[in-house]
């Protein structure tokens, strides 16, 4: 195993975060591919602010990943992200290829939101556990970011008016 920079975690607790990281970052990048094909497929009213908002958030997803990524590689793993990996690990559930009013996005976007901040906490809870604050407070900042880019997808549904 490659030389880690977290000196202060036992063995025992890097491989456990390390995988509790590749898990989340499995569903990250999952979750921002879902979001990209409701950017590409969405149409109705209020199209051009969803299309837009679906950009920023694929770029907080991938701003996530790229975080989880890293803390696995400083404890000594290596990041699990390929496509391949991706569809086989991601515990989310799959996103319908054919949908297309914003309205459906939105509701289908919010649920998975939902589930994977979920996964998130239960997470945190995990690096709590193991003694790991820097990988519970990583993964509490990518939740509170994905928390309010639900919120603001969830806010164009007429459901929430």
């Amino acid at each position: 195993m490659p030389q880690n920079f977290v000196p202060f975690l036992s063995e025992n607790a890097r491989t456990e975060m390390i995988g509790v990281l590749n898990d989340r970052l499995a569903d990250t990048i999952d979750l921002s591919h879902a979001v990209k094909q409701a950017h590409w497929n969405l149409k109705g009213v209020g199209f051009i602010g969803v299309h837009e908002l679906l950009d920023d958030v694929t770029d907080h997803l991938r701003e996530g990943s790229d975080m989880m990524a890293e803390r696995v590689a400083m404890m000594g793993g290596l990041a699990q992200g390929t496509s391949q990996t991706v569809a086989e690990k991601s515990s989310l559930e799959p996103y319908p290829t054919e949908l297309v009013t914003v309205e459906d996005h939105v509701q289908a976007l919010v649920s998975r939101f939902n589930d994977y901040t979920v996964k998130l906490r239960q997470s945190m809870e995990a690096a709590d556990e193991a003694g790991d604050e820097d990988t519970a407070d990583l993964l509490t900042e990518v939740s509170r970011t994905a928390e309010k880019d639900a919120w603001f997808i969830g806010s164009n549904s007429a459901k929430a008016a």
